[in-house]
């Protein structure tokens, strides 16, 4: 444990050293609450030590544990739906995805495209947070899929960003920035190493396949369909 709560600190050393110099040097005044910010710094250095603590304790084993079981049943059916429900449960409770979709029912009813009522905006904040998390369910599917099948993952990723660039021109102007955002609130800290570990126990429990090339890219999935499932959804609704 103390070398994981030393990892944090030589982590943060750069961000406290950045803030440090902009504050002292560029602004040249002192720091507001210096008590206050002293401690939550020491609170944040624990508490990151304990998230990452807890990664190689509990997800990253029970992910790949599950993948190898599910692999070794040799049910796809299983497989393939215990992919979808990952990707969909981790995401539909994100607090930043949560977040981002009431403030875009915020800003879409301020300027008019929605009824401006809690009714319209709970709808349509609910409908948005509802088609990304779907949207990363089948992300993780697919991803799932490649690795079954061995398809390679820079050919499917460029092709998801060429209809990305497609649909772009299509899509609403007032949703674009919602689609590309919805891509990065999607990996947060519970999804990606839970995917990530999923992705590596499913490639290594299959021969022919190499963890390092075929485990590795679900994120890229998750965060590359969202953006395109945003865009229709504007499109459509």
């Amino acid at each position: 444990m103390r070398g994981v709560v030393f990892g944090s600190v030589r982590d943060l050393v750069p961000i406290v050293l950045v803030v440090a110099f902009f504050q002292i040097v560029v602004l040249r005044q002192p720091f507001p609450n210096l008590g206050e910010a002293l401690v939550g710094l020491v609170l944040v250095i624990l508490g990151l030590a304990f998230f990452i603590r807890g990664l190689n304790l509990a997800l990253f084993p029970i992910g790949e544990s599950m993948a190898h079981t599910l692999v070794r049943k040799g049910s796809l059916f299983w497989l393939m739906l215990f992919s979808f429900a990952l990707g969909f449960g981790t995401t539909v409770a994100e607090p930043t995805l949560i977040a981002i979709c009431s403030e875009a029912a915020k800003v879409a009813a301020e300027a008019g495209a929605l009824e401006n009522s809690p009714e319209s905006r709970r709808a349509y904040a609910l409908g948005l947070r509802f088609t990304v998390a779907v949207s990363v369910g089948l992300a993780i599917l697919l991803g799932v899929w490649r690795i079954l099948r061995g398809w390679p993952v820079h050919f499917m990723i460029a092709g998801g960003y060429v209809l990305v660039v497609i649909m772009t021109v299509f899509a609403p102007k007032e949703i674009i920035g919602i689609a590309y955002d919805s891509g990065g609130v999607t990996t947060s800290t519970i999804t990606v190493p839970l995917v990530t570990a999923l992705g590596v126990g499913i490639a290594s429990s299959i021969k022919g396949r190499n963890p390092m090339v075929d485990g590795f890219g679900l994120i890229a999935f998750a965060s590359l369909v969202p953006i395109i499932f945003v865009m229709l959804y504007g499109i459509l609704v």
